[in-house]
C-alpha cells in the first residue's frame, strides 16, 4: 500500500539531509518529503496550508483539491529527481497512493548580482553573470524587452542532471545555425556538464582545438548585443558565463564597450588591438630571425648595437627567448593562482628581479627584456582570456621556424595560422566570418 512512498525513502536511505514530516490537515495523514539543505521545511510547510485552507473549503473539498493536484508519475527516477531539483514531495493515502510534487520556498544558495571580476567594464552596466541560470535570463530579457526573445531549455547529464538554456532573437538569427545548435545538444543529452570541455563536447566542438569556438563573458549587455546580432547565447547551470556562440576572428578585437566611444577612438581602440595581436605573434620570432639567420636585413649600426646587447650570452638567441619566455609564463601563471592581496606584489618585484639579475649575470641581452615586456603587454590587448592564451602558443610555433627559415620561416608561420584560422567552423559558421546576417546562411541550407 505504501510502495511509492518506500521507493523514494529507499532513493535517498544514505542521505542525511532528507527528512520527512508527517502532518494532519482536515483528518488527512500527509508525508513531506524534500531535501533540508535545498528547502526551507517551515516555510514550506505554511505555505502548502495556506495554498489549500485559505479558501475555507470543507474536508470534501480539500480532498477532492489534493487529488487534483496530484501527479501520474510512477516512476522512482522522477521522485527522486524532482527531490534532488528542490521540489517538495507530498503523499498521502486515500483510496490509493496520491504523491503531490509542488514548488518549495528554496534556501538562498546563491550570491548577489554584483560588479564582474573577471572583465573590466569603462562604460556600461555593473551587472554580471551570476551561478543560477534563472537569474541570468532575467538579466537578459532586463536588456532585451521583447517577446521575439525566445528560451529553449534542455535538462543534459543521465547521472547527473543539470539545465542549459539557449537563448536567440526570432527573425534575427539564422535558422541553419539554431537547427544545427540544438540538434548537437539534443544529441548530446546525456553528456555531464561541469565545465568548458563539457561544455565543447556538449556542441560537438572539438576539445582539441587551439582556438576558443565560443566567447564567454560575464558582462550582461555583451551577451545581450551579442543576441541582437544573430549570435546564440548558452547558460549552463551553476556556471557565472554566457557563452556566446559562434566565435569568431573579429571578437579579438571588438567588444560592446567600443560603442561608448566616438567612431575615430572607437578604431583608435581596435586597430591597437590588431597591433597588438601582430606584434605578440610577430616580434620574438623577429628577433631570433634577425639575430640568428638574417642579420643582413638589419643596418650596420643597428646590428652592431644588438650584437653588443649580446655580448657574453653563452648560448642561441633561440634558447635565450625560450628560457625567457618560459619564465614569463610561469610568472603569469603564478599572478593568477596567487591570492590576490599578494600575487601582484610577488609577481611584479620577482620578475624585476629575475630580469635584472639575468642581464647582469649576462645570460640574456637587455633588448631581449624589453621584446619580452612589449609582447607581454602587447598580448593583453587582446579580447578574451582564452584568446590571448591561443596567440600565446602560436607564438612558440613562428619562434621555432624563425630560428629555422629566418624571415621567411615568420612569414610561413603567419601563413600557417591564416590556415588554421580559415578551417574553423562553429555549427557551421566559419571562424573568419565577419557577417552573421540570417539571410546569408539560409541561402546556403
Amino acid at each position: 500500500m505504501t510502495q511509492k512512498l518506500n521507493e523514494i525513502k529507499n532513493s535517498f536511505i544514505n542521505t542525511d539531509d532528507f527528512f520527512e514530516i508527517k502532518l494532519e490537515i482536515e483528518g488527512v495523514q500527509l508525508i513531506f518529503l524534500g531535501l533540508r539543505s535545498l528547502i526551507d521545511v517551515g516555510k514550506t510547510t505554511i505555505d502548502f496550508k495556506s495554498q489549500f485552507l485559505t479558501q475555507g473549503l470543507c474536508r470534501d473539498d480539500f480532498i477532492k483539491s489534493l487529488k487534483d493536484s496530484a501527479t501520474l508519475e510512477n516512476s522512482e527516477s522522477n521522485y527522486a529527481s524532482k527531490v534532488l531539483g528542490g521540489k517538495l514531495i507530498v503523499w498521502f493515502m486515500l483510496d490509493k497512493e496520491y504523491v503531490i510534487v509542488t514548488e518549495s520556498s528554496p534556501k538562498t544558495l546563491t550570491r548577489n548580482i554584483e560588479q564582474p571580476t573577471n572583465e573590466n567594464v569603462l562604460q556600461g552596466t555593473l551587472s554580471s553573470f551570476i551561478e543560477d541560470i534563472n537569474i541570468n535570463i532575467g538579466l537578459i530579457r532586463k536588456q532585451i524587452v521583447t517577446e521575439d526573445l525566445h528560451v529553449r531549455s534542455f535538462t543534459v547529464g543521465k547521472k547527473q542532471s543539470r539545465m542549459i538554456s539557449l537563448l536567440y532573437v526570432n527573425g534575427q538569427v539564422s535558422n541553419d545555425l539554431l537547427h544545427r545548435a540544438i540538434d548537437q545538444i539534443n544529441k548530446n543529452k546525456e553528456r555531464i556538464v561541469q565545465n568548458m570541455q563539457d561544455v565543447n563536447r556538449i556542441i560537438s566542438i572539438s576539445p582539441w582545438s587551439l582556438v576558443t569556438q565560443y566567447k564567454t563573458t560575464e558582462v550582461t549587455h555583451e551577451a545581450a548585443k551579442a543576441i541582437s546580432q544573430g549570435k546564440l547565447v548558452l547558460f549552463v547551470d551553476q556556471i557565472p558565463f554566457a557563452f556566446i556562440l559562434p566565435s569568431v576572428l573579429w571578437d579579438m578585437f571588438a567588444n560592446e564597450n567600443d560603442n561608448n566611444y566616438t567612431y575615430p577612438l572607437m578604431i583608435a581602440i581596435r586597430s591597437l588591438r590588431v597591433i597588438g595581436f601582430l606584434l605578440t605573434l610577430i616580434v620574438p620570432g623577429l628577433y631570433v630571425a634577425l639575430v640568428s639567420v638574417n642579420p643582413e636585413v638589419l643596418r650596420i649600426e643597428l646590428a652592431l648595437s644588438i650584437a653588443q646587447s649580446r655580448e657574453g650570452v653563452p648560448y642561441p638567441a633561440i634558447v635565450e627567448l625560450i628560457i625567457m619566455l618560459v619564465i614569463l609564463e610561469l610568472i603569469i601563471e603564478a599572478s593568477v593562482r596567487l591570492p590576490k592581496s599578494v600575487g601582484p606584489t610577488i609577481t611584479m618585484v620577482g620578475g624585476i628581479i629575475l630580469g635584472q639579475a639575468a642581464v647582469e649575470a649576462q645570460l640574456v641581452s637587455n633588448l631581449l627584456i624589453i621584446i619580452l615586456a612589449a609582447t607581454t603587454i602587447a598580448n593583453s590587448t587582446i579580447i578574451g582570456f582564452q584568446n590571448s592564451l591561443s596567440i600565446r602558443l602560436f607564438k612558440y610555433m613562428i619562434i621555432i621556424l624563425a630560428s629555422i627559415f629566418g624571415v621567411l620561416g615568420i612569414m610561413a608561420g603567419l601563413f600557417l595560422v591564416c590556415l588554421y584560422f580559415s578551417s574553423i567552423s562553429t555549427l557551421g559558421i566559419p571562424f573568419v566570418n565577419t557577417n552573421l546576417s540570417k539571410e546569408r546562411y539560409v541561402e546556403n541550407e
